[in-house]
């Protein structure tokens, strides 16, 4: 969902991410990680990097 419709998130998805355990940094590195892998995935597509063989 973060990924494909960022702006669909609402406090009951952080919510249940609270009751299966995670805490606000965790929820927050998990942010940050989707974040970072949508950006250099965005990047790596708009430059035309393709993967080795």
């Amino acid at each position: 969902m973060l990924t494909r419709t960022p702006a669909a998130v609402r406090p009951h998805h952080i919510d249940r991410l609270r009751a299966q355990g995670l805490d606000d940094r965790a929820i927050h590195d998990a942010c940050a990680i989707v974040a970072y892998f949508a950006f250099v995935n965005r990047i790596a597509d708009g430059l035309g990097v393709e993967l080795e063989g």
